[in-house]
């Protein structure tokens, strides 16, 4: 059981029997009374997010977790699909299990899958992603005011701003957190 003090952003906890993790927090001292701490949750099933408000002598249950290692195969219709690196099972997941993961999967991409209680739920993506560009309109000249950038769109069908040298056919470098552009692939 975790108190107070050990939820922090990026915990996994189990709430009506399904996993959650900690996606905001903020702790509160309230006069001659204890710390309040406000979460906010997100289930790794469902996505819905939750609001919660915790009292200093409230415990949570920590959920089991446990992480695997799978490839990306395909999307089809509103579910991706996946095979377990070590015992070669195919699995899928819907759309909203994989999240904004999947502007960033191309087949055999290696990712890490959150099983709970045995049973894959979610994955989470490598931080920086390899991806070819397949749209790239052309980088009008004398617009280089500052660093100007166009959009294009990678294998994936994501469309991301990338400075105007980038073409069709090269490959980029994204980080999968924040979405951006990094740096052109080296060859």
């Amino acid at each position: 059981m975790l108190d107070i003090s050990q939820i922090r952003l990026g915990t996994v906890v189990k709430h009506d029997n399904e996993p959650y993790v900690v996606t905001s927090c903020a702790q509160k001292q309230v006069g001659r009374g204890g710390s309040i701490k406000v979460i906010k949750i997100k289930n790794l099933i469902s996505g819905k997010v939750l609001e919660m408000t915790i009292q200093g002598n409230t415990k949570m249950a920590e959920a089991d977790l446990s992480r695997t290692k799978a490839t990306f195969l395909y999307t089809e219709g509103g579910e991706s699909h996946f095979m377990d690196s070590e015992s070669y099972e195919q699995f899928s997941l819907e759309k909203e299990n994989v999240g904004d993961g999947i502007n960033y999967l191309k087949d055999g991409t290696d990712v890490t899958v959150l099983n709970f209680e045995s049973k894959p739920v979610s994955v989470q993506v490598p931080p920086k992603v390899k991806l070819e560009v397949v749209e790239s309109p052309p980088g009008v000249r004398g617009d280089s005011v500052g660093t100007a950038t166009k959009t294009i769109k990678l294998e994936t069908g994501f469309e991301v701003n990338a400075p105007l040298f980038i073409k069709k056919g090269d490959s980029v470098i994204i980080n999968t957190d924040t979405g951006q552009y990094v740096e052109r692939a080296k060859s």
